[in-house]
């Protein structure tokens, strides 16, 4: 086709063509959710969005995950397989609800995120109950009670330690990593979204994690947090800057330090965890 060698057109699966610039202006999530769209229109009713594609459906963050594939389950028997960008599932339907979401058809948020963990590391499976927990999709009495249901079924077992520590305190991936860390390494479990206040009662600041005894409060420092932080006019240097000065007051209110840790330390998780070992041991 022209458009495509050109590269005014791109094709982001088989007989799916859309602009190249607004192709790109998209991130791996929202791609998938376009892949999902063109999936779903192709394979008509005789599948649901499933799995990790549900759970972006949900809104749900997939921090780490295979977003090349849309995950479907069939609801006409057909064979389970992965073809090209679609992994069919063969899996029980029952009495769940099958909801539409945005024009786009998928089990609820419980069962898409219990399913989309299953096929996901322990670490990205607590992102996942975080985000979901966070959102208030459901409670956490509702992702047990799913998962008990679900248990017996492949690649579940690693669940049990992710839905226990699962916290609608986390606010982000880069929280629920924090969290998956300190536990791996052994280190106490913070109290998440600690509010630090002032003499007159008013919130100075909300620290991500803290450990009140013996004195240690944490923040994790995404570059997309500070996006987050934008007010109207501002650019990212001046949300930065907002942001010194309020750790600067939740030090001197405490009396505590305070550690930030970023993404490129959740790729050296053994210095990192030692860091936070000395950092507690030197407040206690």
């Amino acid at each position: 086709m022209a458009g495509v060698r050109s590269r005014t057109l791109v094709r982001f699966r088989h007989g799916y063509y859309t602009f190249d610039d607004l192709w790109s202006s998209l991130d791996a999530t929202a791609q998938h959710l376009v892949r999902a769209r063109a999936v779903q229109n192709a394979l008509g009713p005789t599948v649901v969005l499933s799995h990790t594609s549900a759970a972006i459906v949900h809104g749900i963050a997939v921090w780490g995950a295979d977003l090349g594939r849309v995950h479907v389950t069939r609801l006409d028997r057909g064979a389970g397989r992965v073809e090209a960008d679609v992994v069919h599932h063969v899996g029980a339907v029952g009495t769940d609800i099958i909801e539409t979401v945005d024009g786009l058809r998928c089990f609820a948020a419980d069962r898409s995120v219990v399913e989309a963990a299953s096929w996901a590391s322990s670490e990205q499976a607590l992102v996942l109950f975080d985000s979901f927990l966070h959102l208030g999709l459901g409670e956490h009495r509702d992702l047990r009670k799913r998962f008990e249901a679900m248990c017996w079924w492949p690649r579940m077992r690693h669940l049990h330690l992710p839905i226990r520590m699962a916290d609608a305190g986390a606010d982000g991936p880069g929280e629920s990593r924090g969290r998956w860390l300190f536990r791996a390494s052994a280190l106490p479990a913070p109290v998440l979204q600690y509010e630090v206040q002032r003499a007159d009662g008013t919130v100075a600041g909300v620290s991500d994690w803290a450990w009140p005894d013996p004195g240690l409060l944490g923040e994790f420092d995404g570059r997309l947090k500070y996006g987050r932080l934008l007010r109207p006019g501002e650019s990212a240097a001046d949300a930065v800057f907002r942001e010194k000065r309020r750790e600067d007051e939740l030090r001197e209110i405490t009396g505590w330090p305070m550690f930030r840790l970023t993404w490129s330390d959740y790729e050296h998780p053994v210095p990192t965890a030692a860091r936070v070992a000395r950092l507690l041991r030197r407040a206690a």
